[in-house]
């Protein structure tokens, strides 16, 4: 039978004990109804996981009792980083979850010209913190044991000008030359998205500029949430571990 997993924030080590604060212990014995003594996995982003069992319960949070140590590898060989344009609610909280489901390492959250979502500092750094938890919850539940990173939501021109990840880079565009059968093998690439209404023109022209090739999906215009799961799901199978 799967255990529940646990995400802890916080170094792991066997035959110590870990305490899960706030929300997450919260989940653990409202949501999951777990008692002391049930045995989950427990794992801290370093790529392991660890046998675990649920030690007490108190209003301060859960304890866990922390055993054996076992490495497991379910991370692409294919580093994907997905830049995409801020979105609407539950649109943008559906393209975290789906993007680290299928294995995407980085998350960039940008703003551009068409994007809806405007916010402050404060805003957007607790958006950043709420989407984590999305992608936590995703590596939970996906048996990922590596949080894929997750930045602040910044100006996609910002962005372009600042540190574009080396490797391939693609742009999705419906008048694109290129399709994703037609990619070769490469360890490493950047795929942007823009949000509902898509990228303005001088931003694709900026993206190109930046070394962004346009890539074309198929012939319909595709949502910008759906346009993110079938970009990520054609490159894993065609480049990586799909």
């Amino acid at each position: 039978m799967r255990l529940t997993r646990i995400y802890v924030a916080a170094p792991l080590a066997a035959q110590t004990s870990a305490q899960v604060d706030g929300t997450a212990a919260g989940h653990i014995t409202r949501v999951l109804r777990l008692r002391p003594g049930d045995a989950v996995t427990a794992f801290d982003g370093s790529g392991a996981e660890f046998e675990a069992r649920l030690q007490s319960v108190t209003r301060a949070g859960a304890m866990l009792e922390i055993g054996a140590r076992t490495e497991v590898q379910r991370e692409s060989a294919l580093t994907i980083t997905l830049v995409q344009g801020v979105s609407r609610g539950e649109r943008m909280d559906w393209v975290v979850q789906k993007a680290t489901e299928l294995g995407v390492t980085h998350i960039v959250p940008v703003f551009t010209a068409r994007s809806v979502v405007r916010l402050g500092a404060d805003q957007a750094e607790s958006r950043r913190r709420h989407w984590l938890a999305i992608a936590i919850a995703a590596c939970e539940q996906c048996g990922r044991n590596r949080l894929p990173s997750l930045a602040a939501p910044l100006a996609l021109i910002e962005w372009l000008r600042s540190a574009v990840p080396a490797g391939g880079r693609f742009v999705l565009s419906p008048h694109g030359p290129l399709r994703v059968r037609d990619l070769a093998p490469m360890p490493a690439l950047t795929v942007l998205i823009g949000p509902e209404g898509g990228l303005a023109d001088e931003e694709e022209m900026a993206a190109k500029a930046a070394g962004f090739e346009p890539l074309r999906l198929g012939p319909r215009i595709l949502r910008t949430e759906t346009a993110a799961v079938a970009a990520l799901a054609a490159l894993q199978q065609q480049l990586g571990d799909l």
